[in-house]
């Protein structure tokens, strides 16, 4: 048989797999959506922007685009918007399609819109403060209950310095009927304000010209104007800019040829791996991926980009996309609020899952250099952006922001199946946050110099708050010691009854954290008492079930 036709066979036989697994997924997401049964809303104003679309009575349906109008209301910052405002954030023509693969299930649609003049040109305009452009997302969340994962984990990232969609809560009328909570995104797209690489036309084919801007998706294979092509090692990359109708074949044989060279040297040789790749941006991506345990990492909705080489010849890992599946929520149940395991091995954990992991992520993992950057970043990012504090305060500040639309949203859409209240699946998303970093710290290697580089050894004693308090049924205790010595972490109940030892040994100085498990306890008020040489403190906690 030639080796045509063993490329065709092995060609239709993925196509065939890939219709199986997104079936599968189509059928797992209704069993998710419940019974479903939407419900009157009474709206009449907002402290989010308000966005109202009129189709004329059309449908919108999926990759054909129609026109509609579109009107929003936003009086600026904590100013309030009333549906009797006049249109003063935008007030024009749009031209709207359904968006998502398995999220085409729930009931709550997403929807990507391009806006558009008067002649159903493209109009690059400011919405809600964002910077100008044409290209927008209205993601509403549905099975994601907390309502927050996607803007949680895109702000995060842009905190770490690597850009993500910019996002904007609101609330959405159509044709008349209110449509609950959603968030207004920015795209993937090669922009100035958004992935700032140079623009590539089709005469830059020669010299540096031809050498960038790429931006490369590794995703599933539907959508409208998507070409691809699989790599030596069975990567599939598709071309997201320029488009499959832009991009000429210099400029795929280049971007081609430029993977061809990286997974050889990643297949035979790692020690090079920085000749290629901006180390800085994969450890970022590796970190945010892992932390949030996104489901579909580095397999599914993930970007590369690549500039000029006058400019930047490595390629830069990123944008995250699509973190609705989360922070311990998951397709599979066995994988629902898991905090263990690190999401780089999900090929090993589901080998029969078509979409892979590309290797050389777990040769990367695998490096000692490159896992020596993670583990220096990852402290790093532990004091600032990825400390308790602060990532609790911001779920905390999100969840202050969105109560009214919540509520509103939570009315409207009653078929989301959950035997939690909003606060609890609050108090469970902030559980799994520490849990999760647990793990991380306790499988992350911490290298003698390492510690001595980002200075994990603190100045003092310290015994911190429990987190999250209240707690159900299990929270994270945290203390540093100054200097080496015997050390006990014990609980005792409100009358002074010793309830359990969680720590009875030497330790290091350093940091240490441990969980403490109220499962078989009453709810009340609980004391946790530290003891090391002459250090002695003790912090009260509440269980509430």
């Amino acid at each position: 048989m030639s080796i045509q036709s063993n490329t065709t066979i092995c060609l239709k036989r993925i196509i065939i797999l890939i219709i199986i697994l997104f079936c599968q997924i189509k059928i797992h997401a209704q069993e998710k959506v419940g019974n479903f049964s939407p419900t009157k809303v009474n709206f009449t104003s907002s402290n989010l922007p308000v966005i109202v679309i009129n189709t004329g009575g059309n449908e919108i349906v999926d990759e054909n685009r129609i026109n509609a109008e579109m009107g929003i209301i936003f009086n600026g910052p904590n100013n309030r918007n009333y549906l009797s405002d006049v249109f003063n954030d935008y007030d024009g023509n749009i031209a709207i399609e359904l968006r998502g693969s398995s999220s085409m299930a729930y009931p709550k649609k997403q929807y990507r819109f391009e806006t558009i003049d008067s002649i159903g040109e493209n109009l690059n305009v400011s919405l809600c403060g964002l910077p100008k452009e044409n290209d927008w997302i209205l993601n509403g969340p549905y099975n994601d209950k907390t309502l927050i994962r996607n803007y949680l984990a895109y702000g995060l990232s842009n905190k770490l310095g690597r850009y993500a969609s910019r996002s904007v809560f609101c609330e959405l009328i159509l044709n008349n009927e209110y449509q609950g909570l959603y968030i207004l995104l920015e795209t993937v797209k090669r922009d100035k304000n958004r992935i700032n690489i140079s623009e590539l036309t089709e005469n830059d084919t020669l010299g540096d010209d031809l050498t960038g801007g790429y931006i490369v998706k590794i995703d599933k294979m539907d959508g409208e104007n998507i070409d691809f092509w699989y790599s030596q090692y069975g990567t599939p990359y598709q071309y997201h800019y320029p488009k499959p109708d832009d991009i000429t074949e210099l400029q795929k044989n280049y971007i081609q040829n430029y993977f061809f060279d990286f997974e050889e040297m990643m297949f035979s040789n790692t020690s090079n791996y920085d000749e290629f790749i901006d180390v800085d941006s994969f450890v970022d991506h590796f970190i945010i991926n892992e932390f949030c345990k996104n489901v579909d990492a580095y397999r599914l909705s993930s970007y590369l980009y690549k500039d000029k080489d006058s400019k930047n010849s490595k390629l830069i890992a990123g944008p995250i996309w699509d973190f609705n599946l989360t922070f311990g929520d998951a397709w599979n149940e066995e994988d629902l609020y898991r905090s263990d395991g690190w999401q780089v091995n999900y090929s090993y954990v589901y080998p029969y899952d078509g979409f892979r992991v590309p290797f050389w992520w777990n040769k990367l993992f695998e490096h000692d250099k490159f896992e020596e950057k993670i583990s220096l970043r990852w402290y790093s990012l532990r004091e600032t952006t990825l400390s308790y504090d602060g990532l609790f305060a911001t779920i905390d500040s999100l969840v202050s922001f969105i109560e009214e639309a919540r509520i509103r949203n939570f009315e409207k859409w009653n078929g989301v199946i959950t035997s939690n209240t909003y606060e609890e699946e609050i108090v469970i998303l902030k559980g799994w946050i520490g849990r999760r970093i647990t793990w991380i710290e306790e499988n992350l290697p911490r290298i003698t110099k390492i510690e001595e580089n980002i200075n994990i050894v603190k100045n003092e004693f310290e015994l911190s708050q429990n987190y999250p308090n209240p707690f159900n049924p299990t929270t994270i205790i945290n203390y540093s010691l100054k200097k080496e010595g015997f050390t006990t972490l014990k609980v005792y109940d409100i009358l002074g009854s010793e309830i359990t030892t969680l720590v009875n040994e030497n330790k290091f100085a350093g940091s240490y954290t441990i969980e403490f498990d109220g499962s078989n306890l009453s709810n009340g008020v609980y004391f946790y008492t530290i003891n090391s040489g002459n250090f002695h403190q003790t912090k009260k906690m509440i269980l509430l079930k």
